[in-house]
């Protein structure tokens, strides 16, 4: 049942409608008068208004159209049995409009990365729906708005229940859990491509050990490529008090050998490193941009309380901080516009502490 105000929305509504219908049809009678008559001039004054007619009768065509599929939201939403048919000028013009409209679901508006929800909306912290592109479907994504806001969460993990030793294709198109604040989950490489593909843009590690230390490390212009390229890693100025582990060691044979600048993803079923004689994802358990192979590999084994021992270094591993043989309990990779930077200390754990 409609309560007394809905009830007047919606007949002033349907007033409305009527009334620019009504006018709308007197300017199109006034349109077709003035084009019938003979000898007219470009100077004359009679064109210059027909002009500012044209642009007053497309300005009522779109209020017409919104007022239509608003009154369609409204009886879609309140259980409104539909009119039955009318022999009415006004309300047949309208109905042909309203059978034109799109259905109310495909006009929701979902905002391009965390950092546009976070201008618009200032919410907490949680999931939501972004749509990085117009050409594709919505995707589910953190967004820690506790951190400056408007984090857009690559990854995170928290606890070793979500294995990330995967295939080429879950990478591409995101796994883990998107429920509760401190699930684990990997976005997509093809998401993640969608969102630093254009304009400059800041991403964000947040690293804690087993002893509750945290270290945030800043990485500007950060780029992968599409996947025809195998999302190569591209990424500008580092700054941070964890060490530059995405460009290796200090030692230049190790920057060499673990630089991952340039470096395509690898996972296990699909071998994209530069190490000719293994695998580097098969070997780190999971999947990465891996060179010969790392100094950082916060998509590798997750082992509990720290220090590991192990025929490889395939720990969620940090190496200028913690070394090869240290597994971090949390990390996350965040990003968002360069230009909204507004503080630069982060919680190192994300939103959950």
């Amino acid at each position: 049942m409609l309560s007394g105000t809905d009830t007047r929305i919606n007949r002033r509504t349907i007033l409305e409608l009527k009334m620019i219908s009504e006018i709308f049809l007197l300017d199109v009678v006034l349109l077709w008068q003035t084009l019938a008559s003979p000898h007219r001039s470009m100077s004359d004054p009679c064109l210059l208004e027909l002009e500012e007619l044209r642009r007053d009768v497309r300005i009522l065509e779109n209020k017409l159209l919104i007022g239509a599929w608003q009154l369609t939201h409204l009886r879609t939403q309140s259980f409104i049995n539909a009119p039955r048919p009318s022999t009415n000028l006004t309300e047949s013009f309208t109905t042909r409009v309203l059978d034109n409209l799109p259905p109310a679901g495909s006009l929701i508006v979902h905002d391009r990365d965390c950092s546009e929800l976070f201008e618009r909306l200032r919410p907490g912290s949680g999931f939501y729906r972004i749509k990085p592109r117009m050409d594709q479907e919505p995707v589910l994504a953190f967004c820690d708005m506790e951190d400056g806001g408007g984090w857009t969460v690559m990854q995170r993990r928290r606890h070793g229940r979500v294995d990330f030793n995967r295939d080429w294709v879950d990478y591409r198109d995101g796994f883990g859990d998107f429920k509760q604040r401190n699930d684990e989950f990997w976005l997509g490489n093809e998401h993640i491509h969608s969102l630093v593909k254009d304009g400059e843009n800041l991403v964000k590690i947040d690293l804690m050990d087993w002893s509750g230390q945290r270290r945030h490390v800043y990485y500007q212009n950060f780029r992968i490529a599409d996947e025809k390229d195998n999302y190569r890693l591209l990424y500008g100025l580092y700054s941070g008090d964890g060490g530059d582990a995405l460009s290796g060691s200090t030692g230049m044979l190790e920057q060499w050998s673990d630089s991952l600048r340039g470096m395509q993803f690898s996972t296990r079923d699909q071998d994209h490193d530069r190490f000719l004689q293994g695998s580097c994802a098969q070997e780190n358990r999971g999947g990465w941009w891996y060179n010969r192979c790392h100094a950082a590999n916060l998509n590798g084994k997750f082992y509990r309380g720290g220090p590991y021992q192990g025929r490889y270094d395939n720990g969620v591993v940090w190496g200028t901080w913690q070394g090869l043989w240290y597994s971090l309990r949390h990390t996350t990779i965040k990003l968002r516009p360069l230009f909204s930077l507004d503080r630069v200390v982060g919680s190192g754990a994300g939103p959950d502490g």
